[in-house]
Order: structure tokens, then sequence, then C-alpha cells
């Protein structure tokens, strides 16, 4: 076996150790102090963005917002952030290019020491939730030779993070843009920056040139113009053309949408010179970048959007330029977040539950709903419940009295005496025909009832068949309304929910899955409390209309049968 194949297996084999080892040492919270947190996982299994060896010491931006952070319980300027490693124990550089309490949006750039192949255990801690911290100082994220813009400035020229390049015009801006704020390109005029220590280029040596482009029309233009070497839009493809020994060498690939952002990086490490697109080699010329001097144009020719222009002196790899690009695009398969507290964290094992984001990412519109619904649902309980008991005292009550009725012979109207069926309908059916009879003087003596008294007799016991029929049936429309307006009202806080969302998320410019699948979910919780009121709501009603349909057919049948019994012993013969 070959000596880097050796090396190969024995970095993968501690790589594995390492690895198996981060969710003991990540179940640690760093420090007490610190109330929130927020793990950051960078995927390169199967199932994120695959990649081939380690990146070391790759610098990512990490996207904050309402799903993943809790804004609440940071300090206003975010002067409490602290990100640390996947141990809980080792801080990491960072610096913050945006954060925006009001409108919970941030964003953070981190020099992650190592992302790992083919595993989804490369994590990051953002802590914060300290009202004592004081803010530290910027780390060294970027390395000191590396030229980055990140057009975050309100106004004015585009500089580096080293103030030493600067943009020859005061550049227009895009306040929601990729990362945040980004630069317009307007009118087909480029965006120049002069010649300077930092804008030069030795022929052969290595370099990597990387931007992200949104063109309204990429047929034609120049995305970058710099001593000769050009990349360009033709006809929706990239390509590239430099000096070469023997004339012009172009080479050209890949497709650009328009108005979609495109991550665009070109890497020459001496030998070659290799173009990407989002990630993917499109293109390659084996002939390195001669010497560049003179000033950097970008966007000569079109009109759009640019952002995250950086510019290093070393050949970065094709696992380097995928990471960046996925990461920076805010690429859901690769970066995943979610926000912790100390006391979830350690009840379960450092990982986060389902239930409290969902719960913490209500909107106000999501809550009144729910606690509408939750109202409703009391309400429908108490309806349930107090129904079903009396119920089951008039069906026991009916069936005491019905067995004293029926076997009455002769004292037909004395059923009162020792009675005790305060529950029954049928007995104050058949109090209400007594009454009706004790009127007319049935049984005191002898008189006989007539067709027509027999026909009053009926009409009042029916008319108090009624009331009871309104008795048994009170109450039961709040069933009603929960069974059909739970559901609309589960609808309502969803879809306003959902909006809201999605007009964050169009503010913020960040549109991956990790910033909309929180608020889509929380959103989703109003259907599910409309669902959760009108299922049990309609399981008691049917119940309950059922036993109430067989009370009322039985003092139907009853003031049939007591009527009857009545002509027959008073009636005229």
């Amino acid at each position: 076996m070959k000596r880097s194949a050796l090396n190969s297996f024995a970095l993968r084999a501690v790589a594995g150790s390492a690895l198996a080892l981060v969710p003991l040492l990540s179940q640690a919270w760093w420090n007490d102090a610190w109330t929130t947190r927020t793990k950051v996982t960078l995927n390169t299994s199967a199932q994120g963005i695959t990649t081939q060896a380690a990146v070391n010491q790759v610098v990512l931006p990490i996207r904050l917002h309402s799903g993943n952070f809790e804004f609440a319980a940071a300090k206003e300027d975010g002067s409490d952030l602290r990100v640390v490693a996947a141990d809980d124990k080792t801080p990491l550089p960072f610096t913050v290019e945006r954060f925006d309490g009001v409108n919970e949006l941030a964003v953070l750039w981190v020099k992650v020491p190592a992302v790992l192949p083919g595993t989804d255990k490369n994590l990051v801690h953002v802590y914060a939730g300290n009202e004592k911290a004081a803010a530290e100082p910027a780390g060294a994220v970027f390395d000191a030779n590396e030229t980055v813009l990140h057009f975050a400035e309100a106004d004015g020229p585009a500089a580096d993070l080293s103030g030493s390049v600067r943009s020859e015009q005061p550049v227009a801006r895009e306040p929601n843009g990729l990362l945040g704020t980004s630069a317009r390109l307007v009118g087909g005029q480029a965006l120049r920056w002069p010649q300077g220590e930092r804008l030069q280029h030795a022929a052969g040596q290595p370099m990597t040139l990387s931007l992200w482009v949104r063109a309204e029309n990429p047929a034609a233009g120049e995305i970058v113009n710099w001593g000769g070497l050009k990349l360009s839009f033709v006809n929706g493809a990239i390509r590239l053309a430099m000096p070469g020994t023997s004339g012009v060498v172009e080479a050209s690939g890949g497709t650009v949408a328009a108005n979609s952002w495109a991550h665009v990086a070109l890497v020459t490490d001496g030998a070659k010179s290799t173009v990407y697109l989002n990630g993917e080699q499109i293109a390659e010329v084996p002939a390195a970048v001669p010497a560049l001097q003179g000033a950097l144009a970008v966007g000569e020719g079109f009109n759009g959007l640019v952002d995250e222009l950086q510019l290093a002196p070393q050949a970065r790899s094709a696992d380097w330029v995928k990471l960046a690009a996925a990461a920076q695009g805010g690429e859901a398969k690769l970066v995943a977040s979610v926000k912790e507290d100390a006391e979830a964290a350690e009840a379960e094992g450092g990982e986060a539950g389902y239930l409290g984001p969902l719960v913490k990412n209500l909107t106000t519109d999501a809550w009144v709903v729910i606690i509408i619904l939750m109202i409703m649902f009391a309400l429908a309980v108490w309806v349930m419940i107090t129904k079903a008991l009396l119920v089951g005292r008039m069906d026991k009550d009916n069936r005491s009295f019905l067995a004293r009725f029926r076997g009455a012979k002769h004292d037909l109207l004395q059923l009162e005496q020792g009675a005790d069926h305060a529950h029954s309908p049928l007995f104050r059916l058949y109090q209400a025909g007594v009454r009706e009879l004790n009127k007319r003087d049935v049984g005191a003596r002898d008189n006989v009832l007539s067709g027509a008294s027999l026909n009053a007799v009926k009409a009042s016991i029916d008319a108090d068949l009624v009331r009871e029929g309104h008795r048994l049936n009170d109450k039961m429309v709040l069933l009603t309304i929960a069974i059909s307006g739970g559901p609309f009202l589960g609808l309502l806080g969803t879809v306003v929910g959902v909006m809201i969302t999605f007009a964050a998320i169009a503010a913020a410019g960040d549109v991956n899955v990790n910033a909309i699948a929180p608020g889509i979910a929380a959103a989703l919780l109003a259907t599910v409390a409309g669902l959760g009121v009108a299922i049990p709501s309609l399981f008691g009603y049917n119940y309950l209309a059922s036993r109430i349909k067989n009370i009322s057919a039985d003092m139907q049948i009853f003031v049939d049968e007591f009527v009857t019994r009545v002509a027959e012993t008073y009636g005229a013969r």
C-alpha cells in the first residue's frame, strides 16, 4: 500500500474515532451564564452535501433568524454572542456581518477548524443570553492576505474588510440580498476597484476568486474583468477567457437562470485554471492565470445583484468551493440549525425536542387562535361531561318510573306518591298529564273524559314534550360550533402564520428550508389545535345525539301510551 493511501486511511480512522466522541462531548453546556444556544450541523453525508476530504480552516456564514435563534434572550447589539466548536469547549473566531434584533435576523462568519467528510456530526454552537457579557473583539476569521467584500456598508463605496480596497464610486445597495445587503448593478455600469497592492496577481501563482451574482438577463455581460482575465455570461453559460502563451484561452459551461443567485468561482493552481458554478466544476483550461494588474471590474453590461466577493492567494480545493457555495447560499442539505436552551439540552441529552421550538415560533395571531380554540375545547368538554351525566341519570330514572307505570292498574293517577324520579322526563310528562286530569276531577268522581278533553290533555303533554326536548338539546349547539368552527379557526391561524413566515423570509432574503420550516411547522399547530377541538367534539356529539334521540323516542312513545291508558280508563265508552 502506498504511503499516501496509508495516510488517508489513518486520517479517516482518527476522524471516525473523533466523531464517535462528538455526541458525548456536545451534550455539555459551554458556560452556564449563557441561557440559549443554536446548534448548527454541517451535513457532509450522503443525505447532505457530500465531500471527499476534510476541509480545514474554512470560513462559513451562519444565518440566525427567529426559527433557530432566541433573539429575545440575546442582547440588543448581539454583544453576548459566542461561537463554540462541537466539543462545547473550544471558542471559535467569528465576526458579525449583520445583527438586527428588531427583525430577528443575523449573519455571522465563523472559522470552522475542520469540516470532515461523510458525516452529519460537524457541529458548531452559537451561544447567547448573557446580559453581563461584554463584547469580544472579533478574532482572525479571514486570512490577513484575503480580500473579502461583504457589501454590508449602508452606503458609499464598497470596501474590503481591511479597508484598503475601495470601489471608485459609491455603490447602490439592495438591503435584502443574499446574506444581507448586496451590491446592485444598475444600467449595465460595472463596479470598479482601482489597482492596488491587494489587487495584483503574479503569473503562475495560485489564486481563488469567488463571488455571487444574480443577473436579470444572463445572456451577455462581464461578470469579472481583471487585467485581461474575463468571466462572462454567454447565452446563459459562463465563459472563461484569459491570455495564454499562444493567444486567448477560452472555456465555457454551465447554465445560469435569470434572476437566480449563482456562485461563480475561479481556481488556479499554477498548472490549470478551473471554473465552478454553484460548487460544481463546469470548465477547465490547462493554463495558469497570467499576471494580473489594473482595475477590477464586476458586472459590466448587465443589471442585477452582486454579493460576497472573495479573493485569496490560495488554490482552494473542489470540496472547499462546494462547501462555500452551499453554506453561503443557504443550502438546506448542508446546513441545519435548531435553537436550544440549557434545560432542554440537559433533559434530552443535548438534543432539541420538536414541540418546544414549535411553540416558541408561534406568532401572535396563532396564539390568539389557539387560545380561542382552547376556550372552545374547554366548553366542549364541559358540555360533553355534563350532558353525558344528565343523560345517564335521565335514562336510569326513566327505566325506574316506566317499570312502575306499566305495573300500575287501578292507581294510574297515584304514581306521584313515594316517587323518586327527579331526573326522569317521562315522570315529568306524567305529572303534566296528571295536572290536566286533576283540573277535570278525573278519578275523584265518575267523570268521563270527552274526546275534546282528551285532545286538550294530549296537547298539554305535547307542549311539555317539546320543552323536554329543548332541555335535552340545551347547549348541544356549542358542540356543533366546535365541530364546524374549530378547523376553520385553526386553518385561519395557519394561513396567517404562513403568510407572516414567507413575508419574513422575503424580507430576510433567506430562502433555505431551515428558515422556512420552523415558522411553517409552528403555524400548522393552529390547524392541529382546531382538529384537536373538532374531533373529540364530533365523537361526543354523535354519542350524545344518539342517546338524546333514544330518550326523545321514549318520551313520544310514553305520551301515546299514557293518553291511550287514560282514554281507556277514564274516556267515554
